[in-house]
């Protein structure tokens, strides 16, 4: 029934998007902004989108009016990335991961333990002048980043319970479509399924795959704790879900509605981040309740499983070598500073 249901929200989500194709306004003359998002109503990113959408509606209302559509109702992330490049949607909310098949600068974000905590990764994300210079290179690709959203740190859950890298060994184990989350999993011990997320509690249901990796999020929002009830703390990531845009759409604003566009995706950030801190804590006491046990681990045993990626990864792509190095740089200076203005 689920697959069903699935499939055919999926079909009237395509269907919805070639009706829409060859006309963007509506019947008073506003142009429709069309967001796609993988997740359901209720959770940070959307609620993100809701202020995104309130913003540019209270200063641009005569002109636009956004239209934002959840639990993937126009595509898998990879689908909705192509329509945003094409400019059949004008947005698309993505992880990094799922972006890296598009652009392979993303790939950075994609290694495991590329941050040194929740501080470090703060600090990258809120250094604009290194941030803008990402997200402007994908401009080839025909879109542009324009705000990120907190993911939170993804662990591994599943079926039977984990402890190290050992007890990997001969499971399934779901992972975002790039070749970077492919290849981390394969090192931890774990055969790698790259699925579209819609379609990850059906398959542990059915015992196609023995579990998956997100944050605690995935539990509750999709329901993945009540097919998965171990719930692993090895912490193996920190990425980001970003806020895609269609390039030939920015750049056809005036810049008056870039700048109100621009304070849109600055705002949304604010109120997502700020509304993942309040539910994190609440999901983990839901997913309690459902019957998932959270177990701590060594995290050093799984970090030196996949450590050998960043070498791999900086050298079949150098263009991400200064990138890493800026990330480095920049979340040191940031923790450093903290350490020394704790001992002071």
């Amino acid at each position: 029934m689920r697959v069903v249901k699935t499939a055919a929200v999926w079909i009237l989500g395509m269907a919805m998007v070639a009706s829409l194709a060859g006309c963007k306004a509506i019947g008073n003359g506003k142009r429709i902004i069309r967001v796609s998002n993988g997740q359901p109503m209720t959770h940070p990113d959307n609620i993100g989108l809701l202020a995104f959408k309130e913003y540019i509606e209270k200063n641009l209302g005569d002109k636009y009016e956004v239209q934002i559509f959840p639990n993937e109702l126009l595509g898998s992330s990879q689908k909705a990335i192509e329509l945003v490049q094409t400019g059949a949607i004008d947005y698309v909310v993505s992880s990094t991961s799922n972006l890296e098949t598009f652009d392979n600068i993303y790939q950075i974000f994609s290694l495991p333990y590329l941050f040194r905590g929740m501080e470090g990764f703060d600090a990258v994300m809120k250094d604009d002048g290194f941030m803008n210079s990402i997200y402007e290179s994908t401009d080839e690709s025909g879109f542009r980043a324009v705000a990120w959203y907190a993911a939170g740190v993804r662990n591994i859950y599943t079926t039977k319970p984990v402890y190290t890298p050992d007890d990997l060994k001969g499971m399934k184990i779901r992972v975002q479509a790039s070749p970077t989350n492919v290849r981390m999993m394969d090192l931890m011990g774990a055969a790698a399924v790259p699925m579209s997320y819609g379609e990850v509690y059906t398959a542990i249901q059915q015992g196609v795959i023995d579990g998956a990796e997100n944050s605690e999020m995935a539990l509750t929002t999709m329901k993945h704790g009540e097919v998965a009830k171990y719930y692993t703390y090895n912490q193996h990531q920190i990425v980001p879900d970003l806020l895609v845009a269609n390039l030939k759409f920015l750049e056809g604003l005036s810049p008056e509605e870039r700048k109100i566009f621009d304070e849109a995706a600055r705002i949304s950030t604010e109120v997502e981040v700020q509304a993942w801190d309040e539910q994190i804590e609440d999901v983990k006491k839901q997913a309690e309740e459902m019957g998932v046990e959270f177990i701590g681990t060594d995290m050093e045993l799984f970090r030196q499983k996949v450590l050998p990626l960043h070498e791999e990864v900086l050298n079949d792509n150098p263009r991400l070598v200064p990138i890493y190095d800026s990330i480095q740089s920049i979340q040191n200076a940031a923790l450093d500073g903290e350490e020394r203005s704790r001992n002071e």
